[in-house]
C-alpha cells in the first residue's frame, strides 16, 4: 500500500516541498514533470496538481495527504485536517487601498467594494468584525482592479509589497499569515495512518535539525556547574575529559536563535574552541 500526496506542480511551493521530501531521505523522480511519480525507498505515490486543486482532491481521496499553503485550505473550506505547519512558502494576505487615502481603521471598508481572489477569507474577516462590503472575485490581477474602477480596495497576497506600490496602492491591515502546511483527509485506514506518521516523524526530524546547532567547546572544570545550566541539550550536555588537567570537551545543542547570546556568556565562562555546526538531522 502507498500513501498518496498531492503538491503543487510548479513554482516555488513545488521545489520547497520537493526539497523537503528530499531531506526526509524520499527519493523522488521527477525529471519529465509528469502528473504522477513514485517514491523509490518509501511507499508514497506524489500527484503534482494546481494548488488550489488539492483541498478538494484531499477531501475527495484522490489524494491521501498534501502539501499547500494555509490561505488556500481556508479559502476552499473543504473536510481536510491541517497535520503540520512547515515553516516555508510564508506570505501575508493583506488589505491594499489607494496609497493617498487616509486610512482610520477597518471602518473605512464599511460599503466599500473589495477586488479579491480569497473571497471566503474576506467574507468571514469582515462578518467577525461586523463590517458590510461588497466583495468582487477576480481571478488574477487584482491589484488593477482600483485603477480601471472595479473596486475601491483589494485583498491579496502582499511580499515585498512593490507590485502595489507600482499600482498606487498601499497595505492598511494584515488579515492572514499563511504558511506551507501538511493536510490529511478523513478516514485515513489503518496502515495509511502508519505510513503517514513514519513520514511526520522525518519531517520533524529535518525540522528540528533546522533549528538547532551542535556546539562542541572546551571549558575549565571550575566552571562547568555554570556552563551545564547555560546548556541543558536535548538532556544534558556531554562532558569529556581533555588530555589538560582542569579541562573538559563540553557537547551540546542549542537553537539557531539564541546562540549569539549563548556564546558570549560561554566565552564569559571561560570557554575556548567553541566550534558550531549544522545538524544533519535530529531525533527528539
Amino acid at each position: 500500500m502507498k500513501l498518496k500526496i498531492a503538491i503543487q506542480k510548479n513554482g516555488r511551493l513545488s521545489e520547497k516541498s520537493l526539497h523537503l521530501l528530499a531531506e526526509c531521505g524520499i527519493d523522488i523522480s521527477n525529471e519529465n514533470r509528469i502528473l504522477k511519480a513514485i517514491a523509490k525507498n518509501f511507499p508514497l505515490e506524489i500527484l503534482f496538481l494546481r494548488d488550489d486543486d488539492i483541498p478538494q482532491y484531499v477531501e475527495q481521496g484522490v489524494a491521501d495527504i498534501g502539501i499547500l499553503g494555509e490561505n488556500e485550505v481556508l479559502e476552499k473550506n473543504r473536510k481536510i485536517d491541517i497535520l503540520y505547519r512547515l515553516g516555508f512558502a510564508s506570505c501575508k494576505l493583506c488589505l491594499a487601498i489607494p496609497k493617498d487615502e487616509n486610512y482610520p481603521g477597518l471602518s473605512y471598508f464599511e460599503g466599500k467594494k473589495i477586488a479579491t481572489s480569497y473571497p471566503m477569507i474576506l467574507n468571514n474577516f469582515f462578518q467577525k468584525h461586523q463590517i458590510n462590503v461588497q466583495i468582487e472575485e477576480i481571478g488574477g490581477s487584482v491589484e488593477i482592479a482600483p485603477n480601471i474602477g472595479i473596486s475601491h480596495a483589494i485583498f491579496d497576497i502582499v511580499s515585498t509589497g512593490s507590485t502595489l506600490l507600482t499600482n498606487g496602492l498601499k497595505p492598511v491591515e494584515t488579515v492572514l499569515t499563511s504558511e506551507a502546511v501538511l493536510v490529511a483527509r478523513k478516514n485515513l485506514s489503518e496502515k495509511q495512518k502508519k505510513i503517514l506518521d513514519q513520514l511526520i516523524f522525518r519531517i520533524k526530524a529535518v525540522h528540528n535539525s533546522a533549528q538547532n546547532k551542535y556546539i562542541l567547546l572546551n571549558a575549565p572544570n571550575d566552571k562547568l556547574d555554570k556552563i551545564i545550566k547555560i546548556l541543558p541539550g536535548m538532556r544534558a550536555p556531554t562532558l569529556l575529559p581533555l588530555a589538560t588537567p582542569g579541562w573538559s570537551s563540553v557537547h551540546s545543542v542549542i537553537q539557531e536563535d539564541t546562540f549569539w547570546e549563548i556564546i558570549e556568556q560561554l566565552r564569559n565562562l571561560g570557554a575556548e574552541g567553541i566550534l558550531i555546526l549544522e545538524i544533519e538531522k535530529m531525533i527528539l
